[in-house]
């Protein structure tokens, strides 16, 4: 199952790049281990992985700053590594757009759990991209949210002048699932449940933090939330509203 499953590893520890390249060859995984962001995106440049395992302390660009160029330009898994495992280093790690945060020093088989549980949500989301169907609530296709319009067949978000402001898939699928909804308020839960991403912890902060960057890029500028709004205790509603 795992033969096709390309994993970068981006550490500049040497025993942690060994370690990880033995380990996940040794349960089918095609991996290359790099020890630079420099020579991570070359790698990438030649074959794009499925996921990559990224340390946040790297020398030169660190790898918060290379997660925000891979983020940028292609959608796939992100898992950042840090030996710090400070709270305020797993939340930027999410906000630059990773799926998951592993702190070191790490078990071999957790780190393969989560692995598995970020690409099982890649898949899944793939499998399941399918055409939404007419609710009786939205008859279009492109849905004004905030700022924006939502194109559902393109999977693509765009401006007033027609740009497109780039979405992760996990972000897409959030945003997607509430414009199905509207004025509906949806508990972290059942956004999982509908996102088909319950691997995701409904109590850690994953789905907040996708929010708030969702609502950076629909409504910007904005310090209150009319589009997304926080619906206390229960969790979130997208509430309709025309551009202009």
């Amino acid at each position: 199952m795992n033969d096709s499953v390309r994993v970068l590893v981006v550490d500049d520890d040497p025993d942690v790049r060994d370690l990880l390249e033995d380990y996940l060859s040794e349960q089918g995984y095609e991996v290359t281990a790099v020890d630079s962001a420099s020579v991570a995106r070359e790698s990438i440049d030649q074959a794009v992985p499925n996921v990559v395992l990224l340390d946040v302390g790297l020398p030169g660009e660190d790898g918060l700053s290379l997660a925000r160029y891979i983020r940028e330009s292609l959608d796939i898994a992100i898992i950042m590594i840090s030996g710090a495992g400070e709270t305020v280093d797993r939340i930027v790690g999410l906000e630059v757009g990773a799926d998951d945060y592993v702190a070191k020093p790490f078990d071999l088989r957790e780190l393969k759990a989560r692995l598995k549980s970020v690409l099982r949500r890649y898949q899944s989301a793939a499998l399941h991209n399918v055409p939404v169907t007419d609710t009786g609530t939205m008859k279009t296709r492109r849905v004004p949210v905030g700022e924006r319009w939502l194109d559902l067949d393109s999977q693509q978000l765009f401006d007033e002048e027609g740009a497109e402001i780039p979405l992760t898939r996990m972000e897409f699928e959030l945003l997607e699932v509430l414009v199905q909804r509207p004025n509906r308020p949806l508990t972290r839960d059942q956004l999982l449940s509908l996102t088909q991403n319950r691997d995701w912890n409904p109590y850690d902060r994953s789905v907040d933090i996708r929010i708030a960057r969702l609502r950076r890029k629909i409504e910007p500028g904005s310090e209150k939330p009319r589009c997304l709004r926080t619906v206390r205790g229960v969790g979130y509603m997208y509430v309709p509203a025309r551009l202009g």
